[in-house]
C-alpha cells in the first residue's frame, strides 16, 4: 500500500508538469510561428521602388518630376517678385528681396524634417518595412507642426528686431514686416508640405507631389495680381497678398498631400515614439544648420550691401532670383538622388549610392554651365524682367556677370550634400560648407571696402565654388557608406 501511495502522491504534480511543457512547447510554436510570419511579411514586402531598375532609368523617373515641381515653385516666385516690383514698386521689391533671407532661414529648419524624414522612411523602405515607414512619416509630420506651430507664435515679438539687424531704410522695413509677418503665421503649413513631399519621395513616388504642387501653383499664379491689386469684391492687400498667395495654396496642398497618403497606406498615425521624433531631428539637424548659417550670413550680409542703397540691395535679391534656376534643378535632382541613397543603404548597395550621386551631379553642372552663359550674356535682359529702375538692372547685371561663374559649382554642391543627407551623414558636410559660409563676412566687408560692390559679388561666387569642391572631396572621401540610421 505505501510503495502504492508513494507512486500515487507524486503522479498529481506530475501532469501539471506535463501540461506546463506542453504550453511551452505551444508558445514556443506560437512565438515561431509568429515570428516567422513577421519575417515572411517583411521579405514579401515590395522591394524599394528605387533599387530595383537600371540606375539612369531610377534617376531620369525620380528626378524629372521633382525639378519640374522646384522649377514650378520658381516660377511662381519670380512671378511673385514681377508683380511687386511693377506694381508696388523698387521698395516693395526691395522688403521682399530683403525677407527672403529670413525666410530661407526658417525654411531651413523645415529642411530638418524634409532631410531627416527622408532619409529614414527611404531607409525602412530599402529594408522592406513600409509599415515602419508610414509610422515614421506620422512623427515627421508631428515634427514638422511643432516647429513650424513655435515660429508662427515668436514672430509677432521678434518680426520687428528681424529688420533692425539689417539696418534697412524705414520705408522698406514697414513694408517688409508686412510681408514677412504674413508669411512667417503659415509655417505650420509649409513645414506640413514639407513633410508630405519627403513622404512620397522616399518611396520613390515624385509624380504625385509634383502634381499637387502644379495645381496650387496655377491657384499662387491667379491669386497673386488679385490679391496684391485687388479685383472686384477682393480688396488690395498690397504686399500682404504677394505671402497670402504663397500660404494659400501651400496648406491646400498640404491638406491634399495627408489625404492621399492615408488612402494609400503610406501614412499610420500612432502615439508619437519620441526616440523617432528625435532620429528625425538628429539626422536632419547637420542640414538644416547649414542652411540657418547660409541665411544668417546673408542676412548680415544684407548690412553690407546697404550702404552701397536700395539698387544694390533690390539687385542682391533679383540675382538670386535669377541664378535660382540652377539651383531649383539641383535641389530637385538633390531631393531624388538623397531617396535613391536612402534606399540603396537599406538595401545594402552602397556603389549604387555613389554611382547615382556622382550621375546626379554630372547632370546637374551641364545645367550650370549653360546658365553661366546665359547669365552672362543676358544680364541686362534678365534684371530688366522684374525691375525698370536703370540703376537695378546695372547692379543686378553686375552681379549676375560675376555670379555666373558660381553657377558651374552649385549644383555639385547641392546634390551632394543632399546624398549625403540621404545616407544620414551630414555633419562633417554641415561643419564644412557652414566655416566657408562664415567667411564670406570678414572677406565680403573687406572686398567691399576695396572694390565696392562688385568685391562683394566675387566674394559670394569664389566661396560657393569653394563649397562645391569640397562636397565633391567629402562624397569622394566615401565616409558615408558607414552611416546607420
Amino acid at each position: 500500500m505505501i510503495p502504492v501511495v508513494q507512486s500515487s502522491t507524486p503522479s498529481r504534480p506530475r501532469a501539471p508538469r506535463r501540461n506546463s511543457r506542453r504550453s511551452r512547447i505551444a508558445s514556443s510554436s506560437a512565438l515561431s510561428a509568429s515570428t516567422a510570419a513577421e519575417a515572411t511579411a517583411e521579405d514579401s514586402a515590395p522591394r524599394g521602388e528605387l533599387v530595383g531598375e537600371p540606375l539612369a532609368r531610377t534617376i531620369r523617373r525620380v528626378a524629372l518630376p521633382a525639378v519640374v515641381a522646384n522649377l514650378l515653385m520658381t516660377t511662381f516666385h519670380n512671378v511673385d517678385m514681377f508683380w511687386i516690383g511693377r506694381t508696388l514698386g523698387p521698395s516693395a521689391l526691395a522688403a521682399a528681396t530683403s525677407s527672403i533671407f529670413w525666410i530661407w532661414l526658417v525654411i531651413s529648419i523645415g529642411e530638418m524634417v524634409s532631410i531627416g524624414l527622408d532619409a529614414i522612411a527611404a531607409r525602412r523602405h530599402g529594408e522592406r518595412r513600409p509599415s515602419e515607414a508610414a509610422r515614421t512619416i506620422s512623427e515627421g509630420f508631428v515634427l514638422a507642426l511643432l516647429l513650424g506651430g513655435a515660429i508662427a507664435l515668436a514672430t509677432p515679438f521678434v518680426l520687428h528686431w528681424l529688420f533692425a539687424v539689417m539696418k534697412t531704410g524705414t520705408d522698406v522695413s514697414a513694408i517688409g514686416r508686412d510681408y514677412l509677418g504674413t508669411y512667417l503665421l503659415g509655417m505650420p503649413l509649409i513645414f506640413g508640405f514639407f513633410a508630405v513631399d519627403a513622404a512620397f519621395r522616399a518611396k520613390g513616388d515624385t509624380r504625385t507631389p509634383l502634381y499637387i504642387l502644379a495645381v496650387t501653383t496655377v491657384l499662387g499664379l491667379v491669386l497673386d495680381p488679385i490679391l496684391i491689386r485687388g479685383s472686384g469684391p477682393v480688396p488690395a492687400f498690397g504686399i500682404r497678398g504677394a505671402a497670402l498667395a504663397t500660404l494659400v495654396p501651400r496648406g491646400l496642398g498640404c491638406i491634399a498631400g495627408v489625404i492621399i497618403l492615408q488612402r494609400r497606406s503610406m501614412l499610420r498615425w500612432a502615439a508619437p515614439r519620441w526616440s523617432v521624433i528625435a532620429s528625425i531631428a538628429r539626422v536632419g539637424a547637420p542640414a538644416a544648420l547649414t542652411g540657418v548659417a547660409f541665411s544668417a550670413i546673408y542676412v548680415l550680409l544684407t548690412r553690407i550691401t546697404t550702404q552701397f542703397g536700395t539698387p544694390a540691395l533690390a539687385a542682391l535679391g533679383l540675382g538670386f532670383r535669377i541664378e535660382s534656376v540652377v539651383y531649383v534643378v539641383s535641389v530637385g535632382m538633390g531631393a531624388a538622388v538623397a531617396a535613391i541613397v536612402g534606399q540603396s543603404m537599406g538595401a545594402d548597395d552602397p556603389d549604387r549610392a555613389e554611382r547615382a550621386g556622382w550621375t546626379a551631379t554630372g547632370i546637374v553642372s551641364a545645367v550650370g554651365a549653360v546658365m553661366a552663359g546665359a547669365s552672362f550674356l543676358f544680364a541686362e535682359e534678365f534684371a530688366s524682367i522684374f525691375s525698370t529702375d536703370p540703376a537695378v538692372i546695372a547692379e543686378a547685371a553686375r552681379y549676375l556677370r560675376i555670379a555666373a561663374f558660381s553657377q558651374l559649382f552649385l549644383g555639385a554642391e547641392v546634390v551632394l550634400e543632399s546624398a549625403m543627407g540621404g545616407a544620414g551623414w551630414t555633419l562633417w558636410p554641415m561643419i564644412g560648407s557652414s566655416t566657408i559660409t562664415v567667411l564670406r563676412l570678414p572677406i565680403g566687408a573687406w572686398a567691399a571696402s576695396h572694390w565696392g560692390t562688385s568685391g562683394l559679388w566675387w566674394t559670394l561666387a569664389l566661396t560657393a565654388a569653394a563649397r562645391g569642391l569640397l562636397m565633391a572631396a567629402l562624397w569622394g572621401s566615401g565616409r558615408w557608406r558607414r552611416v546607420r540610421v
